[in-house]
């Protein structure tokens, strides 16, 4: 009769708790007197191999982890390095080799026997696991560099730079699972060798660096690789170097650089998206990665390199094939690399531009893909749950023996065996969910690099219709005939339009690579463009946008990988030539078409919010160049979406200056904190406000109201003001940032840095460094223009202004036109201090009592003057915005009111914005309801036509019979209002 595998290994834990009990009285071993431990033990010992026979051939080993307590204890951060120098130090002779070998592969067993108990047991999960595995790699292998490096230099020398003179160190790079600080229990290491600069040593006989560091790495190699009677440390695998096997085995930094900028290969810059110094110069080893940064990761979207991506993944799917007899649960259909593979081609081709993605290891770099949108939390949830399942597999498949191996057993009682030791009842119930797993992980990884593939076949026939129009040199009636069925509204025209397009000098000058998708892609394009109004209008915009991104030919590949992307371009070319001008200027946006859900959907205040700070949060503060391209690249994706739910109407006209008002104050918040950072970092920190000085009780009220916005920068002693169309919450597309800086501080006094500065200096030099960071043109552009020139004395006056002197300026010099600016100034980023001080001068402002006649004279003066100067005067035409009863009348009526009642109704003091001071007029009793409706309907009628024809490349101008009817209504509340003696 056949036992049930349960009591097979019943008998197995009866004969190894046995061997262990006889194994430790012979060795003088008191096993713990611990009940529950010793179920564990028994438990434990039936599940590994490994553990059983390690223990009873050491019962020492057991006595000790159980008595210190590690085995149910956590290591934190360099734990195992202490460990490892406690147990080295204690040996006078450990400069030894031998003896030094045999202390490491001792260290190295009892950490793993810890490291598979706790796994096994479930006292650690998969994360510490892995954690902890790499950390124990990284610390032996560090020991070893260490100890071996001084031998070699007693040998041979101390090797140094030969430009520099500096000593030269070894760099040991991490690759695969141990770069990304996820090795598995029984793994190989994947290690690169390299050393900074090349040279000689420093001896009565010197040698190359080169020599010296080659002779050093066999060195480490044959201590962590061989095989001793005390068990192997690693296996090492030297073969990602440059050359692979036919390469030396080390070389310097420049020679590497040389290699992967010249003869580097897709899966080179695959493999060293996981590559982490994790022994010797690591220091230098950082500089290594940074230097190879640009190989591994684009600096724009890397769509061109999926054909080469699509070999690696035939690849990896031959190889599954052959494990269609057998379940592998890392190469086999459905494994830890097909998981591996979906992760690193949204790095590879994402990773340039969106820097967050620059992540080693997998699950943080698959949390980054979901919480950046470019993968469905549902998709991101799915492969993290099969590839932590397959993972946890993997290592109960190790730990049984120490062995490298992937593939699920075939015997009953190993089948059984694992079940348990993942802790499932039987073999059938694991078997269910590591198919379901393997199932969700290989459909995700089949549906990656196939949308061509999938389209091509719907395509064939009108493709291959519109291929030949493409390729004629000479058109026919035949072709214009193919073009008219197709949709086209003007055949002569399309087909002037592709061979301009055809002769332009930037598709002369493409690859042949490039050449070859820009003929797959038009015939698509004019599938699609066929289909719209105005055809061949719609073509005339795409193919002036191709002209610019086709150089670039991973842009035409992004089409061809994302052909939805096609639909969404033509239909905001059909929609908007402002907007394709605008994806002409930054192409990198082209992006954003990829996914409709995003592309007309405008992120809310928290989610730009959110959305910047992962941008940026792993640029290095001090590398202002980066962070000053995601900050741009973060802008104009975000005024894209807004434009494109703009045209496509998911958005109001209100809405819509929210949303790029918001994208502003969230950019100039990062601005203020990388000026500041770059300021106070040379010279320090400006001294606190004097609050002693400030006895007004008007003003110590505003000093204890709520916070002004969300983001204060307290002790800054710096404000930002925003006037016009930011101040009033009312940014259209390509709007100027009117701001206005101020501070606080007394003549005298200087920062608290190495290199103080007087303050004055300090927060002029501030300002000068914010207003670069928005003009300075990028490779992604620039952010905004910027126009100081509201400042207390215009153009003649300090760039940043200290905020008493703004006082002053407000109350004895100002113009009347500078309190209408101040009715639409409010802060935007700064000290909570400042802020109120500055809404105190405010209020204190526009709350003065005025001549009614006085200040209608100097508002109706300095209407007329900007009018004369900025009106475009054109017959038959109507200026929307400087015309007569157009948008600035409105603006200027609304801050005469105001600034006429605001002494007696502080509500108008409260609003920013045109639309909220109507209504608050209308509620206070100083406009009636029906002109207050009136002014309203113009105002956004007018700004909702405005944003139209900036969206159609067209200025603000119209027939002069168009709003005619409001337009009369807003002169005649002018005449009422301003014009005194006829009201």
């Amino acid at each position: 009769m056949i036992s049930h595998p349960s009591e097979i290994l019943q008998k197995e834990k009866e004969n190894k708790w046995k061997a262990l009990c006889e194994s430790a009285d012979n060795n003088d071993i008191t096993l713990p007197d611990d009940p529950p431990f010793i179920n564990t033990l028994k438990h434990i010992m039936t599940l590994s191999d490994f553990i059983s026979r390690s223990f009873i051939r050491n019962p020492q080993l057991l006595h000790d982890l159980f008595t210190t307590g590690d085995l149910t204890s956590k290591y934190t951060g360099d734990q195992y390095k202490k460990r490892l120098n406690n147990i080295l130090s204690r040996y006078s002779n450990h400069n030894n080799e031998t003896e030094f070998s045999l202390l490491l592969r001792r260290f190295r067993l009892r950490e793993m026997l810890r490291i598979a108990w706790r796994d096994i047991s479930s006292i650690a999960g998969f994360h510490e696991t892995v954690k902890d595995m790499s950390n124990l790699a990284d610390c032996i292998i560090d020991a070893v560099t260490s100890f071996l490096y001084k031998r070699q230099c007693l040998k041979s020398g101390i090797p140094t730079a030969k430009r520099s003179g500096k000593e030269q160190h070894l760099v040991v790079l991490g690759m695969g699972k141990l770069g990304g600080q996820e090795l598995n229990f029984s793994s190989d290491i994947d290690i690169i060798f390299a050393y900074p600069e090349d040279g000689n040593t420093q001896a009565s006989k010197p040698v190359t660096n080169q020599i010296f560091f080659v002779n050093l790495c066999r060195s480490i190699i044959k201590i962590i690789g061989s095989s001793s009677p005390e068990g192997i440390i690693f296996r090492v695998d030297t073969d990602l170097r440059p050359f692979g096997k036919s390469g030396p085995l080390v070389v310097d930094f420049d020679a590497m650089e040389r290699y992967y900028q010249t003869q580097g290969r897709e899966w080179e810059r695959y493999a060293w998206i996981k590559a982490r110094g994790v022994a010797g110069d690591k220091k230098s080893a950082d500089m290594l990665i940074n230097r190879l940064t640009p190989f591994v990761y684009r600096r724009y979207l890397d769509f061109g390199v999926f054909d080469a991506l699509r070999t690696m993944k035939r690849k990896i799917s031959v190889e599954a094939t052959y494990r269609t007899s057998e379940t592998n649960v890392k190469l086999g259909p459905g494994g830890i690399r097909e998981a591996e593979f979906f992760v690193h081609v949204f790095q590879l081709t994402r990773g340039g531009v969106d820097i967050t993605l620059q992540e080693p290891n997998l699950l943080k770099a698959l949390n980054k893909l979901s919480s950046r949108g470019y993968v469905s939390r549902e998709t991101c949830n799915e492969l993290k749950e099969g590839y932590v399942f397959l993972r946890n597999v993997e290592h109960r498949l190790q730990e049984f023996s120490d062995q490298q191996t992937h593939i699920i057993p075939k015997d009953d009682i190993s089948r059984y065996r694992l079940a348990i030791s993942m802790g499932f009842d039987d073999w059938e119930s694991l078997k269910q969910e590591l198919t379901r797993h393997m199932t969700c992980i290989h459909e995700h990884f089949e549906d990656l690099l196939e949308t061509e593939k999938h389209n091509t076949a719907k395509l064939d026939k009108d493709r291959s219709k519109l291929e030949t129009v493409w390729y004629k040199t000479e058109p026919d009636e035949h072709t214009k005939k193919i073009l008219a069925e197709a949709g086209f509204d003007d055949p002569d025209s399309v087909i002037s339009i592709l061979n301009d397009l055809k002769n332009a000098p930037s598709t002369r000058a493409i690859s042949s690579e490039g050449k070859a998708r820009l003929d797959r892609l038009i015939p698509i394009l004019l599938k699609e463009s066929a289909k719209k109004e105005d055809s061949s209008l719609v073509l005339s915009r795409i193919t002036e946008l191709i002209k610019i991104i086709e150089r670039r030919t991973n842009y035409l590949s992004l089409f061809l990988e994302n052909q939805d992307t096609i639909v969404h371009l033509v239909n905001l070319a059909a929609a908007s030539p402002w907007i394709i001008s605008y994806l002409a200027k930054h192409p990198v946006l082209l992006d954003e078409l990829i996914d409709p859900r995003s592309l007309y959907r405008p992120p809310n205040r928290e989610e730009l919010e959110k959305d910047i700070y992962q941008r940026l949060e792993h640029i290095p503060d001090k590398d202002d160049e980066n962070r000053i391209i995601n900050l741009n690249i973060f802008k104009h994706s975000n005024v894209l979406r807004i434009a494109a739910a703009d045209i496509s109407n998911a958005v109001p006209l209100m809405k819509v200056s929210d949303h790029l008002t918001d994208v502003a104050e969230v950019v100039l918040d990062k601005v203020f904190d990388m000026a500041w950072s770059h300021m106070a970092d040379r010279h320090g920190r400006p001294q606190d406000i004097n609050r002693n000085n400030i006895s007004d009780k008007d003003l110590m009220d505003y000093l204890l109201q709520p916070p002004i916005y969300p983001s204060e920068k307290p002790q800054t002693n710096f404000i930002i003001i925003a006037y016009g169309k930011l101040g009033g919450i009312e940014l259209g597309y390509g709007s100027d940032l009117d701001l206005v800086f101020l501070y606080a501080g007394d003549v005298g006094k200087t920062t608290d840095g190495a290199r103080p500065i007087d303050e004055t200096a300090f927060f002029a030099r501030l300002g000068q460094r914010i207003v670069h960071i928005l003009t300075v043109n990028t490779s992604a552009g620039k952010l905004y223009d910027v126009d100081t020139r509201l400042r207390p004395n215009g153009r003649s006056g300090t760039l940043v202004a200290n905020i008493d002197a703004f006082k002053t300026y407000q109350e004895k010099d100002a113009w009347t036109w500078e309190h209408q600016a101040l009715v639409r100034a409010r802060p935007v980023c700064g000290d909570p201090v400042l802020t109120r001080f500055f809404q105190y001068i405010r209020f204190k402002i526009l709350s003065r009592q005025r001549d009614k006649r006085e200040l209608s004279d100097d508002v109706k003066g300095m209407r007329e003057r900007m009018r004369n100067e900025m009106q475009r005067h054109v017959n038959g035409m109507f200026d929307i915005k400087q015309g007569t009863g157009g948008i600035v009348d409105i603006e200027f009526l609304v801050q005469y009111l105001v600034l006429l009642n605001a002494h007696k109704h502080h509500e108008l003091i409260k609003w920013t914005d045109n639309v909220r001071l109507i209504e608050t007029l209308m509620t206070q009793g100083i406009i009636q309801k029906n002109e207050g409706w009136i002014l309203k309907e113009a105002y956004i009628t007018m700004r909702l036509k405005t944003h139209r024809m900036t969206l159609q490349n067209k200025p603000p101008i119209v027939h002069d019979n168009e709003f005619q009817e409001l337009r009369d209504a807003v002169i005649k509340l002018w005449n009422v209002y301003l014009n005194l003696k006829d009201s």
